[in-house]
């Protein structure tokens, strides 16, 4: 490529120029230029009128969902074999419905024994008694003799050795009268104890059978048939939520849970729900976990056999609710000095203080600093400054500002 010398590509440039003169003349004999001139009226700018509504702050939570109360059944007497079992996981059970049995063979034997002791014990009581009777009888005849021996010795007809010797058998006959009672009192313990042996083999005979303490819902069965239940057991042979109750167990950060109540009305949505289920906040935790910051909140479900304990679920909780006037939250800014909004007046920009409430649906409660015939900038406003000349639009309203 051959470039042109100095002279000539100075040459050049002037022509050009002449050029461009001469038919920026030719433009300006034949009228206006054709670029317009700014709006001299100012920018477009969308705007609203503050809308009164039912506004409703809520403050989204998740968790899962668990058994309101949890009840563990496990065997009260351990060493026996599981023989039966009557409910399955699902199950709707109620308080004191069988849940399985255990082998009983063992305590029928025993209290067959228990039988025939209570027989014996009963059979020694009559024949202690029998026996005491007797003792009483002859400690009864040798007291009479003892009393007639001691008034034929005043007048000489019996001797004192006589009276000696009716005396000891009058000590005799007591001794014997005290051992056959204390004979019959150790026959007739023999026989309580006996009583209370069958009455702890009825309980045992009764704990064979694995009752439901309480109504509920069958969560999971560890029992198995054949099997030994023993008390240690790590796992019970049910678990039983108490009347079906479910709860969602929600995570809450720090900063919303002072702003949790009991009572407060939650929409709960489960995994897999197309419509949420109304709960209440029923619980709220003492403490906040140090290392996730959050804590915890307890929400009553009502009764529905479609809650499975264990699924996930999130929950908008109701913090505040009332009627005032709301605007976009793109309409209102913040600085140090707190809120503010831009209101457009005759076509001139203003900037004014307010005080903001609830927030809702993208939506913010302007509680003072404007009134409902105000028009405000929709959004955009930080590109205006007070004072600033525009041209008012105003935003159609939806149909869920129109309330």
């Amino acid at each position: 490529m051959v470039r042109p010398s100095a002279p000539a590509f100075i040459g050049q440039r002037l022509r050009s120029a002449c050029f461009v003169l001469t038919l920026s003349v030719a433009l300006g004999l034949a009228g206006p230029v054709a670029a317009a001139a700014p709006d001299a009226k100012g920018l477009t700018v969308s705007v609203v009128r503050p809308q009164t509504q039912d506004l409703i702050e809520t403050l989204l939570v998740t968790g899962s969902l668990l058994p309101r109360e949890e009840i563990q059944v496990g065997p009260e007497i351990e060493g026996y074999r599981l023989i039966e079992i009557f409910a399955e996981v699902g199950d709707t059970v109620k308080k004191g419905q069988i849940l399985a049995r255990l082998s009983r063979e063992v305590l029928d034997t025993q209290m067959a024994q228990n039988t025939a002791n209570a027989a014996k014990a009963k059979a020694t009581i009559a024949q202690q008694k029998a026996s005491l009777d007797q003792m009483l009888a002859q400690e009864a005849e040798a007291t009479s003799a003892v009393e007639r021996t001691r008034q034929l010795r005043k007048t000489g007809v019996a001797s004192q050795e006589t009276l000696d010797e009716r005396e000891r058998a009058v000590k005799v006959a007591s001794a014997q009268v005290a051992a056959a009672r204390e004979t019959l009192n150790a026959a007739e313990a023999d026989a309580v104890l006996v009583q209370a042996q069958r009455s702890e083999l009825d309980l045992k005979l009764q704990r064979t059978e694995v009752r439901a303490p309480d109504n509920g819902i069958v969560l999971a069965r560890d029992a198995r048939i054949g099997s030994i239940v023993l008390s240690t057991r790590s796992e019970p042979l049910f678990r039983i939520a108490r009347d079906g109750a479910v709860d969602l167990d929600a995570e809450v950060p720090e900063v919303a849970l002072p702003r949790i109540a009991v009572g407060q009305s939650v929409d709960v949505t489960p995994a897999g729900f197309a419509k949420p289920v109304p709960g209440t906040v029923r619980l709220i935790s003492a403490e906040v976990d140090k290392a996730s910051r959050l804590g915890r909140a307890k929400i009553a479900l009502p009764y529905d056999r479609a809650l499975k304990p264990g699924t996930f679920a999130r929950g908008l909780v109701q913090l505040d609710r009332r009627d005032g006037l709301a605007v976009p939250q793109a309409a209102v800014m913040f600085d140090a000095d707190g809120a503010y909004v831009l209101v457009v007046k005759d076509g001139v920009v203003a900037e004014k203080r307010v005080e903001t409430g609830l927030k809702a649906d993208g939506r913010i409660e302007i509680r003072s600093g404007v009134t409902g015939d105000d028009l405000l900038v929709a959004r955009a406003a930080g590109f205006l400054r007070d004072g600033d000349r525009v041209v008012p639009v105003e935003v159609a309203k939806t149909a869920s500002e129109v309330r």
